[in-house]
């Protein structure tokens, strides 16, 4: 997991670097970054394979289960590239991401706590890491943790809820980002869909991640990741309360 973690940020600091480095906002190519994202899911997907064969059923609420088989693995390495350009898009604000996934690991290491507790161990360590990164990060940031530190995140999300078979739990806790992700995905679809003949289309939102759209709507940063802040942690208890 912890290796996961760091090749995930290890792609991040190459985008946060070339991004640097030109003095502008193109780092990597996408097609780059998420070829290296799937490569890690794989690697990471082929030591659970050999590790454990059996996690290839996914535990839900009420004791039922859902044998996949064979697609586990490729739910696998979607939920680990998902979850980790999830936390990303929700990295947009002072505070935003790191406070919502810093409520998202804490929930997830309580969850994993009585069967996993090496794994409840990093979960609350990396949860107070971005608690402590919070205090330079919140509003005005003086710091910022640019897709280094967001993809590291998500992707470590990913990999404890597939070793530790909380992919349910894992989909409530990532509820917030879930959302931020489906916005951009309806935004870009809505305005393709809708092009005209000079080729320009309608918005569904003002702009898009979510949290973007709030704030041009009249929410103040602070009230959009206050509000955030409170849905992780309505998310977490939910999540809590039915694992």
């Amino acid at each position: 997991v912890s290796a996961l973690t760091m090749g995930y940020a290890a792609i991040g600091f190459l985008d946060d670097w070339q991004i640097i480095r030109r003095k502008s906002n193109k780092g990597i190519s996408p097609r780059m970054k998420m070829g290296l994202q799937i490569l890690f899911a794989v690697l990471f997907c082929g030591w659970l394979m050999v590790t454990n064969p059996i996690v290839t059923t996914i535990a839900l609420p009420f004791g039922w289960m859902l044998p996949l088989g064979g697609l586990f693995w490729l739910l696998a390495c979607f939920v680990l590239v998902a979850e980790s350009n999830a936390t990303n898009l929700t990295d947009g604000m002072d505070g935003l991401a790191g406070g919502t996934v810093a409520i998202a690991l804490l929930g997830l290491g309580a969850i994993v706590a009585p069967s996993h507790p090496d794994l409840m161990i990093f979960c609350a360590a990396l949860s107070g890491g971005c608690l402590g990164f919070l205090v330079h990060n919140r509003n005005p940031a003086t710091v910022f943790m640019g897709d280094t530190g967001s993809l590291a995140l998500g992707g470590a999300l990913a990999a404890v809820g597939l070793l530790t078979n909380t992919l349910f739990a894992l989909l409530i806790l990532s509820g917030l980002f879930f959302l931020e992700t489906l916005s951009v995905i309806a935004q870009v679809s809505y305005y393709k869909a809708t092009k005209d003949s000079n080729g320009i289309g309608k918005r569904l939102f003002r702009m898009s991640p979510f949290h973007n759209h709030l704030e041009l709507t009249g929410w103040t940063e602070t009230q959009v990741v206050g509000w955030f802040y409170a849905i992780a942690a309505i998310l977490a208890g939910l999540a809590l309360v039915i694992r």
